[in-house]
């Protein structure tokens, strides 16, 4: 695979002029497969005066469907059909006309077979979460890059720091040994903005990774690791918008390729349509027409151009780059960020396509709201006509974000009938809305709020227990980097001090998370307490794919089981600062086939009688089998 990317770029470099000095820019995607279950493929094509030539194709086996030319003369869409190949090809587009002629080869391989893409991710995995640029700097040596805007700034927070591809590469036997079997990176394509860039989320070249990071072919090598380790590759996705310095904002192709385009002054001078944020418009039956217009069509932020997916090249733009890095990258994921803001038929269209295409290929989407409805809205499920605005939907999987706020605020708030532990027993409830909760994204933090010990206010006891809750909770687990190690940022929830430095990952820092030298007596007990964690879990199939029951939430105790045929795990929190002694009888529908359980993270091997003492402000997690 690292050679056809390496000849798909060659190939793009070299366009044959016949006559005068014509010049093909972009040619996208910059190669494709010949037996996918779409046999339709749309190029890109863009170049000095073009929209007015004819195409021909070399090969009699792809026929050419339609030609669309660019509101801008500089841009051909054209649309192949390539279901009659059946072997690997190289084919020449000529495009004649007004006396030139353009030859322009076009490469079509093989599909892949099998391999992530027919495993997807399951409450089985894991998922490790890593902002590049923050982790670890493999090779200081492309922290610099000339032709890039931004250069590397460490004293600035939200400057580039040189974390990279390589690094995580380096790292990937540290975050198995942690129990981990999936990395989730932040986006890792070409981000060549200004300043603010280390974040990825202003995508300025959707087929090039990042040289800063290592780009495609360290792409790749991170994905040969990864396999070899078997581990899993979740890649970050933006389809709602770009970044303002991406290549085509110096010449769009259409008078609609943006939303509210006729406002836009370049590179975000001076634009004043931004979202509302109101993601209910979408599904509230009462939402005013302008109100749903400007959440779906505004701009998350000026500097990131709002992509119009109502323009069908534009949408197919967008499914055909998510096919073409699933099948570079083997990947068994995408995130998809901000899932509801593109326009919600697209995101039928988008979803369904890639499942289509790949079956089993794991999808989740950012919704990030407090409402177990608008969350639950966008899971795949049938019988989705519900109204004239709803939508179908192929998206397995969504982030439990109503999880996440209900339990940081639960386990920090005091025990009362109805708050604290109350609120996350309440909380399940609303797993009568998903029509899959075991395929959610559970997270006590991610890359764009506090981190979870900080959310805990750095009490230890507390950070313990929204690890093993999210540790034996049903759903897909998934931990930030550095929350293993109790990373924190009290005063403050800057994103860059957020977003910071793995120790370790820089030769001078103080400290090695990664060997354990220079930490604290209590991180270096959070870190074997995760590993020896997450390991167990990996080893637990009652937790993959075990029941659920609990108990409603009494004198500051929360219990709940995960039971499986002759398997049982049972998790009691203990919020009190004394030692809570609780009767037994009253938990028999789990407990009455049993005469011992087995604490996990201790050992210790307990005689079950009438009652069980739970230490004071502690997690106790039992394993049970007959």
């Amino acid at each position: 695979m690292f050679s056809r990317i390496i000849i798909s770029f060659l190939l793009l470099v070299y366009v044959q002029a016949v006559q005068g000095q014509d010049e093909i820019f972009h040619v996208e995607p910059p190669h494709w497969w010949y037996d996918m279950e779409n046999p339709y493929l749309e190029l890109l094509i863009h170049g000095d005066n073009i929209s007015g030539l004819t195409p021909k194709v070399s090969s009699k086996k792809v026929k050419v469907l339609r030609t669309t030319p660019g509101d801008s003369d500089n841009y051909l869409f054209l649309g192949l059909d390539i279901s009659a190949l059946d072997e690997q090809s190289t084919i020449t587009i000529t495009l004649k006309g007004r006396g030139r002629k353009i030859k322009i080869p076009y490469t079509l391989y093989p599909k892949r077979s099998g391999d992530k893409r027919s495993q997807g991710i399951h409450a089985k995995d894991a998922i490790y979460l890593i902002t590049p640029d923050r982790f670890c700097n493999g090779n200081p040596n492309n922290d610099a890059i000339i032709e890039y805007k931004e250069g590397p700034n460490r004293q600035d927070e939200y400057g580039r720091h040189g974390g990279d591809l390589e690094g995580i590469i380096q790292s990937l036997d540290y975050i198995k040994d942690l129990g981990f079997n999936s990395i989730w990176l932040n986006p890792v394509l070409e981000n060549d903005m200004a300043s603010q860039s280390y974040h990825g989320y202003a995508t300025t070249d959707y087929y090039a990774v990042d040289k800063r990071f290592g780009g495609n072919a360290m792409y790749e090598n991170l994905r040969q690791e990864l396999e070899t380790k078997d581990m899993n590759l979740i890649m970050d996705m933006i389809a709602n918008h770009c970044g303002s310095f991406h290549w085509w904002m110096e010449d769009l192709p259409f008078d609609d390729w943006l939303n509210f385009q006729e406002k836009y002054s370049q590179h975000q001078a001076s634009f004043a349509e931004y979202s509302n944020h109101r993601k209910t418009t979408v599904l509230d039956p009462y939402a005013s027409k302008v109100d749903r217009q400007q959440m779906v069509d505004g701009w998350f932020v000026k500097t990131m151009p709002d992509l119009n997916q109502r323009n069908v090249h534009m949408a197919t733009y967008i499914i055909q780059n998510s096919i073409w890095w699933v099948e570079t990258m083997n990947l068994a994921g995408i995130r998809q960020d901000t899932y509801s803001y593109p326009d919600e038929h697209f995101l039928s269209d988008w979803s369904c396509s890639l499942q289509e295409e790949y079956p089993n290929l794991f999808i989740v989407g950012e919704e990030w709201t407090d409402n177990p409805l608008i969350a639950a809205y966008w899971q795949a499920k049938e019988n989705r006509q519900v109204n004239q605005y709803l939508a179908e939907s192929c998206l397995p999987s969504v982030m439990d974000f109503p999880m996440q706020m209900t339990v940081s605020k639960a386990l920090t708030d005091p025990e009362t009938w109805n708050t604290g532990f109350p609120k996350m027993y309440e909380l399940m409830v609303n797993d009568r809305m998903y029509p899959d909760p075991s395929k959610l994204v559970i997270f006590p933090d991610n890359h764009d709020m506090d981190r979870v010990f900080t959310q805990m206010n750095e009490d230890f006891d507390l950070w313990k227990m929204a690890m093993v809750y999210y540790a034996t909770m049903r759903g897909i687990p998934q931990i930030y980097y550095g929350t293993e190690v109790l990373m924190s940022h009290p005063g403050t929830s800057s994103h860059g001090a957020i977003r910071e430095e793995f120790k370790g990952g820089w030769p001078d820092h103080d400290k090695n998370y990664f060997e354990q030298t220079g930490m604290s007596d209590r991180a270096i007990e959070a870190q074997n307490f995760t590993s020896k964690l997450f390991n167990w879990r990996q080893s637990t199939p009652v937790i993959h794919t075990g029941k659920l029951i609990h108990f409603a939430p009494q004198e500051g105790v929360y219990v709940f089981a995960r039971y499986l045929d002759d398997q049982q795990v049972l998790v009691i929190f203990n919020k009190n600062n004394s030692v809570k002694t609780i009767a037994l009888d009253r938990f028999d529908e789990i407990l009455q086939d049993y005469d011992t359980i087995e604490n996990v993270m201790t050992s210790e091997t307990i005689t079950l009688r009438e009652t069980l003492a739970i230490p004071s402000r502690s997690v106790q997690l039992y394993q049970m089998s007959k």
